[in-house]
């Protein structure tokens, strides 16, 4: 994917990854007791995410996510790894974890990430 999705549009996807398939009024219904929009926003976020191809859509009017969540982590994290620490991605765990309390757990986690790159 090469799509850049605005945060209203990464707001209606994370709807769609958790739902699945939705009608037009179901999703309107959700985003409205989310966060509180209109219909029409809904649908304008909606046809925005058709257009860009993030979105299937078929009749009558059921939505559908047609790009992954993984895949789209991945751009955004490539993307903010390559725009602030010139793309490197240990400069970027460096400054991410530098301060946190990393549990043993988390820290085995990252060891086992690391030894499936090597």
């Amino acid at each position: 994917m090469s799509t850049k999705l605005t945060d209203a549009e990464l707001k209606v996807m994370d709807v769609l990854w958790e739902e699945g398939e939705l009608s037009a009024v179901e999703l309107a219904k959700k985003m409205n007791a989310r966060i509180g929009w209109a219909r029409n926003t809904t649908y304008t976020v909606a046809k925005k995410l058709v257009e860009k191809g993030a979105v299937k859509r078929r009749d009558p009017f059921i939505c559908q996510a047609a790009i992954s969540r993984k895949s789209v982590q991945r751009e955004e994290a490539t993307e903010l790894i390559d725009k602030l620490f010139d793309g490197s991605a240990e400069l970027f765990l460096s400054a991410y974890i530098s301060g946190k309390k990393l549990s043993s757990d988390e820290i085995d986690g990252l060891r086992r990430i690391v030894e499936k790159l090597k």
